[in-house]
């Protein structure tokens, strides 16, 4: 099994982790504890959740499996009563996004767990690095979600530079094997994914969803770019990200009349809030990235962890074979 420094940073067996989808009553537990159990770090969003619901949703999570996994928050919102919550649970991983980790990387560490945060830009990086974090997601722009401007490919090296010896894992545009090997050689120690877990067989997405996905070329995935007159602000220490979305009229509408969107921001931000808590936020902005133009099946986690890590050592295989022969003395020949 491919198996990188990152992977006894985070209690794992395979460099992979799956990405928080949706909301966690979208999402499912299920997915979390799949992945988990196929040797992979498996990720719950607490989103919108309560303090009880993300005792509940440990809980459950817990009577599916025994093997790490991670709970995440972001900054858009950051309650700090769901922090407390997800404190007193100690997780094996706390994963944070979307904002500047601070002071709450000490509670992390006193609470046991490994502190896992999300950047987008190589300042942040730093950042995070300086205040104690244990590992780095680098976000590239192809990322469904809240992402920034840069792409994987030009962000990770830089990251990985700046942050050294920190375990760096690549975010964004990757949901095959060969994108797990590119990572790799751009010097991370592993990948995070999001878009291709949402269509596994236990994610509790939409059927829509999925389906929108299968058929989507990645072109379809755009930024929302009136996303500030939909959903409320980020909180304090709190990043200014975009997110990107499946085309649906919801966003080719605000897209294309920003003005308009603007003036109906208050409605427009209750519409919002309202599909987010009642399961339909996927027939508004099904939030996924550009690598749905490499999704073309729905599979159980486990086999497509399985897959993914066949795929990454094949294509590792493939390229080692194109490295220059060595002679006896052991130069290139020539």
């Amino acid at each position: 099994m491919l198996r990188t420094r990152v992977c006894g940073v985070l209690g794992i067996e395979v460099p992979i982790v799956q990405g928080p989808l949706g909301g966690p009553w979208q999402q499912s537990m299920r997915l979390a504890a799949a992945v988990s159990d196929a040797g992979a770090l498996g990720s719950v969003p607490t989103t919108l959740r309560t303090p009880a619901q993300v005792r509940d949703d440990v809980r459950r999570l817990r009577e599916l499996t025994d093997r790490p996994f991670a709970l995440n928050m972001t900054r858009r919102p950051f309650d700090p009563e769901v922090f407390d919550a997800v404190i007193a649970e100690s997780p094996p991983v706390f994963s944070f996004a979307l904002g500047e980790p601070d002071d709450l990387v000490t509670r992390v560490h006193d609470a046991g767990a490994v502190f896992l945060q999300q950047v987008t830009t190589v300042e942040q990086a730093v950042r995070a690095a300086e205040a104690g974090v244990d590992v780095i997601s680098a976000q590239g722009t192809e990322a469904g979600g809240f992402c920034g401007d840069v792409s994987t490919m030009a962000l990770v090296p830089q990251v990985v530079d700046a942050v050294r010896p920190l375990p760096v894992l690549a975010s964004g545009g990757v949901a095959d094997g060969r994108g797990i090997a590119a990572a790799l050689a751009l010097g991370a120690q592993g990948v995070n994914i999001g878009t291709r877990f949402l269509a596994s067989a236990e994610c509790g997405v939409s059927d829509d969803w999925k389906a929108a996905i299968l058929s989507a070329a990645s072109q379809d995935a755009v930024k929302v770019a009136f996303v500030e007159h939909i959903l409320p602000p980020p909180t304090e220490g709190g990043y200014m990200t975009v997110p990107r979305s499946l085309r649906t009229p919801f966003v080719e509408e605000g897209n294309a009349g920003p003005e308009a969107a603007a003036a109906q921001a208050e409605a427009l931000r209750s519409k919002m809030m309202t599909s987010m808590r009642d399961g339909t936020a996927h027939e508004l902005i099904p939030l996924t990235g550009q690598t749905a133009g490499l999704v073309r099946d729905i599979v159980p986690a486990a086999e497509l962890v399985h897959r993914l890590i066949t795929e990454a050592e094949t294509t590792l295989r493939a390229l080692a074979g194109l490295a220059p022969a060595k002679n006896g003395a052991g130069e290139p020949p020539g």
